[in-house]
């Protein structure tokens, strides 16, 4: 379970490091179309930047990533739960069941 909670915690900074790496790139790009000044598109990268390394920080700080913790963080995203799918599960099976008759 340790390793697992690891990878995740690992993955969320990649994703965060791959999505500064984008942003920027994107930004770059506006500066070179002219929709944004040189000054603009620096600032906007040391915004991504800080805002990128509180996240890190944030993550790295608090290793101790419990259970109860991780259920708190899941419930928050509002994703069905296997009870959830269950229910669905069994009423589909009754709506063709009555369907086949």
């Amino acid at each position: 379970m340790e390793i697992s909670l690891k990878n995740l915690l690992l993955a969320g900074i990649g994703s965060a490091a791959y999505s500064y790496e984008k942003s920027v790139t994107i930004i770059n790009e506006l500066v070179k179309k002219g929709e944004l000044t040189v000054t603009q598109g620096k600032e906007l990268n040391e915004e991504l930047k800080k805002k990128v390394d509180e996240n890190k920080k944030n993550i790295t700080s608090d290793n101790t990533l419990t259970v109860d913790s991780l259920k708190q963080v899941l419930s928050e995203l509002n994703l069905p739960t296997k009870s959830d799918l269950d229910d669905l599960k069994s009423r589909i099976e009754k709506l063709e069941d009555m369907e086949n008759k």
